[in-house]
């Protein structure tokens, strides 16, 4: 690293230029990456190729619905005249839109689409395309036409993707919500520089966040998987947050060397030597470990795993090129201009007395740790993972208040969720309704003997269950369904694939933390030189990702919080996807603060070859650096938490706790206690696993019995020491 860094300063205005094309590329490629991604999820399920098969040959009739809820006026019930011919002018404004296909009691006469006391009715509504809404301008003429035929009638629009948007058919921008993240982070990080060198993180974060929408523009032209349009949103967010960490460290190292007296060029090159490993080893880690989503056979979380693999080692790469260029150059002038009064980047008082304390009582320190995690854990054990139900999709808006109205006129909220049945040729549809219609978990079954619904070799009819499909309310619709159905014919729909999908995660989540323990273990291991530090890296970030399940199990699933903080109730579970992107969010970012900490105690232990001494220096000069990484990207995350999409609360949720318990109680509590009570055999490394890693083993060598003492005084556990200096 230190020919690196010296290189880097030779060929600045070479690495400059090159930034800076890459920037302004990056600039103008950006506003095109959205329309290179595939909303969408592939999968090789019979729902999803059913789901194919109707989206080809009628639209989009496997997506949620839009649901109009008409509240008739005094005197009239469905049944009448002039009810029918509004409803009928309704359906003409639907089929007057290419791809928009509706079912009404005026198109079928079923009476499942027909409320208590017959003063009410619904309007299914289905999109051109699959996984999106119908258009606010066409429900609202659709509802136009209807209160101009029916005087007095009142019509409410609904459906899970208006609930899942906050309530509207639009909803705000997770961008505007990002924003304000990057504006707490740049508070956080003038009072941690308390200088202008607050602005270097934030602009190296701009310049890794544009690189890697470049890469992923890249990426679409040479790979066959889908990359999902929330990749933007990942990227964004954990760009953010990585190019922080990594610049953090770089630029507050540099501080620390310009302080024992070094000149400016020799303290940039000794902080890309030193904290330099630290960068580029945390990248490598993080990367392999988002990288691994790729082992799950679900083309969304593909997508991550591959856009994951160049996040971290792009935030990596810019913060050791930029960095160090712009310290060289302005970072002496920008230190000057003081938002506050400069503290010492020696060891921080607080973080001194709290390793001194740790030192002096690790096991207390270890069990109070523990104790936390195990409680947060043994809730995260209870995860439901499930579709949120309608009822807790969104607090307020037009959307939440048709759903009252719907369920207020008597019809089940299952009706969100309907099922396309595709049967073929041959086969009666009335039939075929009429036996699915006597399934106690249906509430009814619609046909319509029209063009939109009935083609030469097939035909779709629809299932409207109780229950939410894809929730935890869902019981036995779907199995009924599937058990009841010709067995030539197709269910699809959207939440039916989901269900699919969920099970197929579960199924897979066991492989995907094998695999990310398994490299992160061999990485460490060769990094640290220990089999031990590894070992308890790994199962410490297990134990963190357990327990930011369980803070999500009880905001969300169970309600303490989610009601008080955002007005939803409990959603009795969790969205499918969220636990899994969760887990490869939090080892990477967790394994980042690992690596600093531990790096520092490394570097002090082969410096003095005592593990309480090592600790102590180790926490006392990362332990302000740590929180405040994670300080900031917990803002940045709790920001996003007021975004209106559910899924995206319990993401942002998640994460935010999940970093806060992981630098508070992980790294700057468990992590030194637990070195301390393992003392010599952190750094232990025996010959056959020195052959296996390819790195030198960590002899036995002769311990002074000053040190011997010490360590045996302090309970540490007896083991050789290494014999080189080892850097991570």
């Amino acid at each position: 690293m230190e020919r690196f860094g010296a290189l880097l300063l030779r060929h600045r205005l070479v690495v400059t230029l090159a930034w800076v094309v890459v920037t302004i590329v990056g600039v103008l490629v950006a506003p095109n990456v959205a329309g290179r991604l595939q909303s969408g999820t592939t999968v090789n399920t019979a729902s999803y190729h059913a789901n194919v098969a109707l989206q080809k040959e009628y639209g989009g009739v496997a997506a949620n619905p839009s649901v109009l809820v008409v509240d008739l006026p005094h005197g009239l019930t469905a049944d009448s005249p002039a009810v029918k011919a509004g409803l009928t002018a309704a359906d003409r404004v639907a089929a007057g839109v290419p791809g928009v296909r509706d079912l009404s009691f005026a198109t079928t006469g079923d009476r499942a689409l027909v409320g208590s006391g017959g003063t009410s009715t619904l309007v299914m509504v289905y999109p051109p395309v699959s996984g999106t809404a119908v258009d606010a301008p066409v429900l609202d003429a659709m509802g136009s036409a209807i209160t101009g035929t029916v005087p007095g009638a009142v019509v409410h629009q609904t459906g899970i993707e208006q609930l899942s948007a906050g309530g509207t058919v639009g909803g705000s921008s997770v961008l505007s919500e990002l924003l304000v993240g990057v504006g707490l982070a740049l508070i956080v990080l003038a009072w941690v520089f308390g200088s202008a060198l607050a602005l270097l993180p934030l602009l190296s974060a701009l310049v890794s966040v544009l690189t890697m929408q470049l890469a992923i523009y890249g990426l679409t032209y040479v790979t066959s998987i889908h990359i999902n349009p929330s990749v933007q949103f990942i990227v964004a967010l954990l760009g953010l947050g990585l190019s922080i960490d990594y610049s953090l460290l770089l630029v507050n190292r540099w501080r620390e060397e310009r302080d024992r007296g070094a000149d400016n060029r020799g303290a940039v090159v000794r902080a890309v030597k030193r904290a330099g490993h630290s960068v580029a080893f945390s990248a490598l880690i993080a990367s392999l470990g988002l990288f691994a989503l790729i082992v799950v056979p679900v083309s969304f979380l593909q997508g991550v795993g591959l856009s994951g693999l160049f996040i971290p080692s792009i935030a990596a790469l810019v913060a050791l090129t930029t960095i160090p260029l712009l310290l060289s150059t302005i970072g002496p002038r920008l230190d000057k201009i003081r938002l506050r009064r400069r503290k010492s980047t020696g060891p921080g008082t607080m973080w001194t007395r709290t390793a001194k304390a740790i030192v002096a009582r690790p096991k207390a320190a270890a069990v109070s740790g523990l104790a936390i995690l195990g409680t947060l854990c043994a809730f995260g054990l209870t995860i439901n993972i499930a579709s949120p139900a309608s009822t807790s999709l969104a607090a307020n808006g037009p959307a939440q208040q048709g759903l009252v109205a719907l369920q207020h006129d008597g019809f089940p909220t299952g009706v969100l969720t309907s099922i396309p049945i595709e049967l073929p040729a041959g086969t009666d549809p009335a039939a075929t309704a009429a036996t699915l219609r006597a399934l106690p978990s249906m509430h009814g079954v619609l046909v319509a003997d029209t063009p939109a619904w009935q083609h030469p070799g097939s035909s779709v009819i629809m299932g409207l269950p109780d229950s939410e499909i894809g929730t935890s309310q869902a019981g036995s619709a779907l199995s009924d369904l599937h058990a009841a159905v010709p067995h030539n014919a197709m269910v699809g729909g959207d939440l039916v694939q989901s269900t699919d999908v969920t099970h197929i995660m579960s199924s897979w989540f066991p492989v995907l933390l094998g695999v990310v323990a398994l490299l992160t273990f061999v990485l460490l291991a060769r990094g640290m030189r220990s089999l031990l530090l590894p070992a308890k890296a790994v199962a410490l970030n297990v134990l963190s990702v357990g327990a930011a399940y369980g803070v999500l199990v009880l905001i969300w699933q169970l309600g303490y919080g989610s009601n008080s903080l955002w007005g939803i109730p409990a959603t009795g579970s969790i969205s499918p996807f969220v636990p899994m992107l969760l887990f490869a969010f939090l080892f990477g970012v967790s394994m980042d603060y690992e690596v600093f900490i531990l790096a520092r105690v490394r570097e002090a232990y082969d410096r003095t070859g005592r593990t309480n001494d090592a600790v102590v220096e180790g926490v006392s000069r990362t332990g302000r650096l740590v929180t405040s990484a994670a300080l900031i990207l917990f803002l940045a995350l709790a920001s996003l938490s007021s975004a209106p999409d559910v899924t995206i609360k319990m993401m942002a949720t998640g994460m935010a706790a999940g970093v806060l318990i992981d630098a508070v109680v992980v790294r700057t509590l468990l992590t030194p206690a637990l070195v301390v009570l393992f003392g010599r055999a952190n750094w232990y490394l025996p010959a056959w696993a020195a052959r296996l890693l390819r790195v030198k083993p960590s002899a036995p060598g002769r311990i002074p019995d000053e040190l011997d003492a010490r360590d045996a005084d302090d309970g540490a556990v007896d083991a050789p020491t290494p014999h080189a200096p080892v850097h991570a």
